[in-house]
């Protein structure tokens, strides 16, 4: 069952290819679960290890180092074969996951997560593109892609309630050592069921270690930009910043031009469609790490709710994501325009972070609920129409690499979307604080009402309602919680807006056609 196979084209019989299928879900399972789980946690993670300083590193220092892993991995994948990267992976990922959950403070975790993110860049780059692999025809692959979704969606369904669940109950480290048992079984099932594919082509050139190179220098440089900006740092600093992601940016595409093996293949820009569709996923990915991170941190420390209650409004959003693909499934096929899914999706999505706007702590759940409903099912439009759409359009000798940059956006929009929105909301919480105890006359309890810790962790809590039990603590608390939650709705404004603007790159989608026809037209690239 190990045994190379040579082309994807060579039949795989129903029950070699349920067996494969069956282990890339466990996969899935552990990389879905895992992003779900977290963000719940995330506010009672800071709150013990005092560091909200580091609140959007956490997220970032996964993304940034996937966003790098990702076109490495889909370039190794198309080239010698995507199995022995699989289960690299799930070690990596598995071990890094155990990491996190002994940290004990922040530098820690943020390293550890940056050490995860690597594994979950490996993974996202090799597990997506062993479907087109092992169902070379669409049509096929679409019907395939239903246990995709149905795992996904089971990851979803218990993630954002679990995390809160083990955060509240059994201390936010579960929320990582969870992963322990689901890689365990993943790395069975992948060593035991996945064929080895490997796509016979001419192998001319190593890997593009310098573009790697010059995309860590950009992404890297890019990320500590946005983090310092909003702190103020020396304009020295920020211009040296400025000028490196600048300047690594221009010598990555000069040399991507010039590079006879290129890790981002300038041709692949060149496929018409491929380009706005890449923009579409880096927008979406904006939008949904701006909305998985900061929406629990509204509802429990502007709303004062538990991590399970904030666990429970978070999980429609998420449940939502695999209906909307299934539905999607059934009907994509059937339209003569599928493309206007995504402009459907776009706007179902940006509804919601529009609509969290409006929340506040007397809004009823059940609104609350129906709104991430709307989200999770735009998603659901969304995410499974990229990649399909993406693969429709790239060559088959290809399909590695151009599934590994749809994914690598999602994830570069992620990291700009929790930095971004990270840095609009300490700024704003802070200038409302500000402004509410200056009206007062209080602004001597800024230090302490201007980091939401003290709304997060109970020890800080306590301490200042003793300290200022002569100043009205809880109207003063009231103003914290207030600021904080009025920014964030500012920045769910911002990804409204951004999510919006996303109809100009749909409209850029040249017309695409699901059909028999396919497959002719596959065979053609290989």
């Amino acid at each position: 069952m190990n045994a190379p196979v040579s082309s994807p084209a060579l039949a795989l019989d129903f029950r070699q290819r349920l067996l494969a299928m069956l282990g890339l879900c466990c996969v899935l399972i552990m990389v879905a679960l895992d992003q779900t789980v977290v963000g719940t946690a995330m506010p009672t993670v800071v709150a013990d290890l005092r560091g909200f300083a580091l609140y959007a590193w956490v997220g970032t220092s996964y993304l940034l180092t996937s966003v790098i892993t990702v076109p490495i991995f889909g370039k190794l994948g198309d080239d010698h074969g995507r199995k022995p990267f699989v289960l690299t992976a799930i070690v990596v990922f598995t071990a890094a996951s155990m990491l996190c959950g002994l940290a004990q403070n922040m530098p820690q975790l943020v390293l550890a997560r940056a050490l995860q993110g690597v594994g979950g860049g490996m993974l996202v780059a090799t597990t997506f593109a062993c479907v087109p692999d092992l169902f070379p025809h669409t049509r096929e692959r679409l019907r395939w892609q239903v246990m995709l979704s149905a795992s996904f969606g089971l990851a979803n369904a218990v993630g954002p309630s679990l995390g809160g669940f083990l955060t509240e109950y059994f201390g936010w480290r579960w929320v990582f050592f969870v992963n322990l048992p689901v890689g365990v079984i993943s790395l069975f099932a992948v060593w035991r069921f996945l064929p080895v594919i490997r796509h016979p082509r001419d192998r001319s050139g190593g890997l593009d270690w310098q573009g790697a190179a010059l995309i860590a220098l950009f992404l890297g440089s890019l990320q500590l930009l946005v983090e310092w900006l909003p702190q103020h740092g020396s304009a020295g600093e920020l211009t040296l910043l400025g000028g490196v992601a600048a300047v690594s940016l221009a010598a990555l595409v000069w040399w991507e031009r010039r590079s006879a093996n290129p890790l981002l293949p300038p041709s692949l820009l060149a496929q018409p469609g491929l380009a706005p569709l890449f923009g579409l996923s880096m927008l979406m990915g904006f939008g949904l790490f701006a909305v998985m991170y900061y929406a629990p941190l509204m509802f429990q420390a502007g709303f004062g709710l538990s991590p399970n209650q904030a666990g429970v409004l978070v999980t429609p959003l998420v449940v939502c994501i695999t209906i909307g693909s299934m539905l999607n499934g059934r009907i994509v096929q059937r339209l003569k325009h599928p493309t206007r899914l995504l402009t459907l999706g776009l706007v179902l999505f940006a509804m919601t972070a529009a609509l969290l706007t409006q929340a506040t702590r007397e809004t009823a759940h059940a609104l609350i609920i129906a709104n991430m409903v709307f989200g999770g099912l735009g998603l659901g439009l969304l995410m499974p129409n990229l990649t399909i759409f993406v693969q429709q359009l790239s060559p088959r000798h290809q399909l590695g690499v151009a599934t590994a940059m749809l994914q690598s956006t999602r994830m570069v929009g992620g990291m700009l979307g929790t930095a971004i929105m990270g840095t609009v909301v300490s700024h704003h919480f802070r200038e409302g604080v500000a402004i509410r105890l200056a009206a007062a006359e209080q602004t001597h309890w800024l230090g302490w009402l201007a980091d939401p810790q003290t709304l997060l962790n109970a020890e800080l809590l306590a301490r200042f309602r003793h300290l200022a039990a002569a100043a009205q603590p809880e109207q003063l608390l009231a103003w914290a919680r207030l600021s904080l939650v009025d920014a964030i709705h500012f920045s769910q404004a911002v990804v409204a807006i951004c999510l919006l603007l996303g109809w100009w790159l749909v409209r850029k989608v040249p017309p695409i056609q699901l059909s028999s026809a396919v497959a002719n037209s596959e065979d053609q690239h290989g």
